[in-house]
């Protein structure tokens, strides 16, 4: 699975938002832990079912 793969999209999930492998986890709401300034391992901590990879794709330029 590459990096993009991970970010999914779909009607019925978080209202077609963005979002990470089809969990109910917005890229936005990522997006925003990150300029909070949590660390990767932080959130990791925090959201058992995201990966590394998850946060890495969350963050690549579109």
């Amino acid at each position: 699975m590459s990096r993009l793969d991970r970010i999914t999209s779909e009607a019925s999930v978080c209202h077609g938002k963005p979002v990470i492998r089809g969990l109910r986890y917005p890229v936005q709401m990522v997006l925003q832990l990150l300029a909070s300034g949590m660390s990767n391992e932080e959130i990791l901590a925090d959201y058992l079912d995201l990966e590394r990879d998850d946060l890495l794709a969350a963050s690549l330029p579109r």
